[in-house]
């Protein structure tokens, strides 16, 4: 099992259960085995099942898990994702974890989708962003991979990148650049540096420096973005971000910017509506 998942699980469990599930010892006796079913009673793209199924095996190894769905298939009111054969005593000590992880992660999963949709035909690909959850975060990317987009960095350990506030703490762009650059030879680390530009004026000090590996457009408009890329000229990734909706993203991707970065795929998804119901054996 994912050490993440695993260790979610068991802080889950430890906030939900404390010293015991008394609603359920206090009348459905120990031995008793129970069904139930996970409805859909939303339309959308169901993420979580595989986490649904390692829950329910983390508290009862032996129990029956039969699965109906796939991750990443689009689902509708009514039908079923899967079964699960289990002590009722496990049944009703997971329910709640497995909704509130497969909810969350389906709602991502189903706007990602959304926004994916949109940049059909052009080359332009959709990353999330660090913008998650805290201790969440692990479920909430593979939700965005199940609805189709790409993982930007994981954390501040997976990848270099020089925002704004990193830039002006330092004292200038290209400091920022030879100074993350030195690091990654001192450390003998093999990671790619980004950095964030604010306008055209930056996107000509960051070429001069070079030593990156992506350049970030944040807040420029699509014909900002056209200007830029004809001073890149394909030297380095690009990435567009910030102010980039549903409405406007197939703007975006026409300027043909290889990434564009979205935080409110996972900051503004509405979770998915499912229940766990009983069914008698």
């Amino acid at each position: 099992m994912n050490q993440q998942l695993q260790q979610l699980i068991v802080n889950a469990f430890a906030e939900d259960i404390g010293d015991g599930d008394h609603s359920a010892l206090s009348c459905i006796n120990k031995e008793a085995k129970g069904k139930a079913i996970l409805k859909i009673k939303e339309a959308g793209v169901i993420a979580g099942i595989a986490v649904a199924e390692t829950i329910f095996k983390w508290v009862e190894p032996g129990c029956e898990f039969l699965q109906h769905k796939k991750d990443g298939e689009f689902v509708h009111v009514g039908e079923t994702a899967f079964d699960i054969i289990a002590s009722i005593h496990t049944i009703l000590k997971c329910e709640r974890l497995v909704l509130n992880t497969m909810q969350r992660m389906s709602g991502i999963a189903t706007l990602t989708r959304q926004y994916v949709e949109k940049l059909n035909g052009y080359k332009t690909r959709l990353l999330d962003t660090r913008k998650t959850t805290p201790n969440f975060r692990f479920l909430e990317k593979e939700a965005v991979r199940i609805g189709g987009g790409h993982n930007h960095r994981f954390g501040l350990y997976d990848m270099i990148m020089l925002k704004d506030n990193h830039i002006d703490y330092c004292g200038s762009i290209e400091k920022a650049i030879l100074m993350a650059h030195q690091y990654l030879s001192d450390q003998h680390k093999d990671l790619k540096i980004e950095v964030e530009t604010r306008n055209l004026e930056e996107v000509k000090r960051v070429l001069a420096v070079g030593k990156i590996d992506r350049i970030m457009l944040d807040n420029f408009t699509p014909d900002e973005i056209v200007s830029a890329l004809k001073l890149i000229k394909g030297k380095h990734e690009t990435e567009a971000s910030g102010g980039i909706t549903l409405d406007n993203i197939q703007e975006y991707a026409a300027t043909e910017i290889d990434f564009i970065s979205c935080g409110a795929i996972i900051h503004q998804a509405k979770s998915i509506d499912l229940s766990l119901k009983a069914s008698i054996i």
